[in-house]
């Protein structure tokens, strides 16, 4: 029988499995910002924070809600929303003179193509250097939701009926999210 306590206690958000320290460890070894996309079942964040030994400190970020201000009318967790969150947090990034970050995925397991990988496309197409592998980066159609307007119009409209109530045209989402990147590349350079 043990006569003193040989446990030692992990720290509490490893034991609640929030961080991967050995990868938060390397990431903070890099020296470059760390960009970190966090995706959600309704929304998709992006920020690009900067470690310090005071603490994080966010340099830039974006949140796909904001894009109902640039008249994105459709889900805000879909792969066109993810890129056009962090086009947005690229350029208001490019605004503070960082240009160059590392990708921090988290506790997800970033699937070739996925959403994550479309971040790092909007982040690449801003101009923000991201050290990515291209071949896990979607293609062109998959980003401006070719995808999604040839599964609606296969199903006919079934699974879409908030945009059919709204009387939102999905064929023309490719056309709309050029609007929306127009618009956000012209709000960010009035800023």
């Amino acid at each position: 029988m043990a006569r003193s306590a040989s446990y030692r206690v992990k720290f509490k958000r490893r034991r609640k499995g929030l961080t991967d320290y050995y990868l938060r460890t390397r990431l903070l070894r890099s020296g470059l910002p760390r960009v970190v996309v966090r995706v959600s079942n309704k929304h998709v964040r992006v920020a690009i924070v900067s470690s310090k030994p005071s603490g994080d400190l966010v340099v830039a970020s974006a949140f796909s809600q904001e894009l109902k201000r640039y008249s994105w009318p459709f889900s805000f967790n879909n792969t066109p929303a993810a890129y056009l969150t962090a086009y947005l947090a690229g350029l208001r990034c490019l605004k503070k003179n960082v240009s160059e970050g590392i990708l921090d995925a988290g506790l997800h397991k970033p699937t070739k193509g996925g959403r994550i990988y479309a971040a790092c496309s909007g982040l690449l197409d801003a101009g923000f250097k991201v050290r990515v592998d291209q071949s896990m980066l979607p293609d062109k159609s998959r980003i401006v939701g070719e995808h999604i307007s040839s599964f609606f119009k296969e199903s006919g409209g079934e699974g879409f009926s908030r945009y059919v109530e709204a009387g939102l045209k999905v064929e023309e989402m490719p056309r709309i999210m050029e609007e929306v990147k127009r618009r956000l590349r012209e709000a960010v350079a009035n800023v």
